[in-house]
């Protein structure tokens, strides 16, 4: 659908049909109709870019037709100095060729060198805005409680607090709050079933990508320190209290799993009620299906999504196609609609 981009990593459709596209080392805001591209004005000095952080994930609020409102996840330039990864709330204009600034929602995501940004966005059936968050490859980030660092969080996409319905709701620390699970290295892909599950989607280090699925509360196990030491499993069951399993991992070699989205439709056949994951290393779509009890049953690699190269996101569109970023560091990435056959 969309050729010229460089490393896109998201795309999320407004209603009418434009598409909205972030591009990360750019720092570049677009929108794309009618078979053009256009740049989107907004402050983009104000964004981070350092290695594996910059303009990252986007999510339209539900109410966008009435209040033109969306939400970006970047890495961010702090007046007086210094950066942290962020996320904010925006306003588009009707022309859709400006977006102007309304809040920072949550802010203080931990960063060192912009390895593990971490930064999806997703707003649940409920309305809480989901934000998966990178650990900064800081060892103690992510049981850290009071770091938002390695974790999900939940907020309210109106007012910025912390979700009411959050397991440390009334805690003392106002970071601990807004926390939902812990223990993540690199959370890089958000999706909820339509039985309400919420599920992630992390790489691993040198082995064990994982999927997901989110208990409120839970702790899922990553723990490398001291230091930063990768050596250890990505699920640690040698720590105190119950670490919670993968649904899904990958073993060895990892696949850089990242953005995820649940295909639904008839006319997906098989793959119909699948969590479809893209990966970046291993250049594929893995179609993963899971009984109603979230327990692994198979998985599908379709061959005509093995020849694309590297693959950031996965969004399913109301008509129930999938809308993939290609990353590939080429200055030619794309925006690709991939129909069942």
């Amino acid at each position: 659908m969309v050729t010229g981009l460089d490393n896109p990593w998201d795309v999320k459709r407004l209603p009418g049909g434009t598409l909205l596209v972030s591009e990360r080392d750019l720092a570049r805001l677009s929108a794309y109709s009618d078979g053009a591209r256009r740049t989107i004005r907004f402050p983009e000095e104000q964004i981070w870019v350092s290695g594996e952080t910059g303009l990252m994930s986007l999510e339209v609020d539900p109410d966008f037709a009435d209040n033109h409102r969306f939400y970006t996840c970047s890495g961010w330039n702090k007046t007086g100095g210094g950066q942290d990864v962020r996320v904010v709330a925006w306003k588009l204009d009707d022309d859709v060729t400006e977006a102007t600034l309304v809040e920072t929602l949550v802010s203080g995501f931990p960063t060192t060198s912009g390895r593990h940004g971490g930064c999806r966005l997703l707003i649940a059936k409920n309305g809480a805005l989901v934000v998966g968050t990178g650990d900064a490859a800081v060892g103690t980030n992510p049981r850290d409680l009071t770091s938002l660092g390695g974790k999900t969080l939940r907020l309210d996409p109106d007012t910025g607090k912390p979700w009411p319905g959050n397991p440390f709701a009334n805690a003392d620390d106002k970071r601990k709050r807004y926390v939902f699970t812990y223990g993540h290295r690199n959370v890089q892909g958000l999706a909820q079933r339509k039985d309400g599950t919420l599920w992630s989607v992390e790489h691993g280090p040198d082995r064990d990508d994982e999927v997901n699925r989110l208990r409120g509360g839970g702790d899922y196990g990553w723990h490398p320190v001291p230091g930063y030491d990768e050596s250890v499993p990505m699920t640690d069951q040698s720590l105190p209290g119950k670490q919670i399993s993968a649904r899904w991992r990958s073993g060895e070699p990892t696949l850089a799993t990242s953005g995820a989205a649940w295909v639904y439709g008839k006319r997906w056949g098989r793959l119909n009620g699948t969590l479809a994951v893209a990966a970046l290393k291993a250049s594929r779509v893995v179609f993963m299906k899971f009984d109603a009890q979230g327990r692994l049953m198979w998985t599908k690699s379709p061959d005509a999504l093995r020849q694309l190269g590297r693959l950031r996101s996965v969004t399913l569109t109301p008509d129930r196609s999938l809308l993939l970023t290609t990353d590939n560091d080429s200055g030619n990435d794309a925006i690709l609609r991939v129909n069942p056959r």
